[in-house]
């Protein structure tokens, strides 16, 4: 039991390292464009103070934390060059401070609002028939 607990948190360090690191890689003029655009949409979305699906909904909520991020990671790691992204990864790790993703967060709030907009009429259209 404690050796699974560990590797989980081994895990957990490894996907906070990774995400500031492609944070990183996202700013880096090194980085290949097709690269730098999926490490900013994971950086953004995974350092963002909100998410998309609130870890109050049952299931769904946490599918983001287990199943998105990580995947989204993979993803991103795999398209920026190994040399680079060790580089970054070293970076990284030495930070002490996460940074907060604003332009996730104007995401998210805009796409609740267009959620909530598309609800809204598609109901008012209903109501009014």
């Amino acid at each position: 039991m404690a050796n699974w607990f560990e590797t989980t948190k081994r895990w957990a360090r490894a996907i906070k390292r990774d995400v500031v690191a492609l944070w990183i890689a996202a700013r880096d003029q090194r980085t290949p464009i097709a690269a730098k655009i999926v490490a900013g949409a994971v950086a953004a979305y995974a350092l963002s103070p909100i998410d998309l699906i609130p870890d109050f909904i049952p299931v769904l909520g946490y599918l983001d934390d287990l199943l998105i991020v990580p995947l989204g990671i993979a993803l991103a790691v795999r398209l920026v060059p190994t040399v680079l992204m060790n580089e970054y990864r070293e970076d990284a790790a030495r930070r002490e401070d996460k940074p907060i993703s604003r332009g996730g967060l104007i995401a998210v709030v805009g796409i609740w609002i267009m959620i909530s907009a598309l609800a809204g009429w598609f109901f008012w259209r209903q109501l009014a028939r």
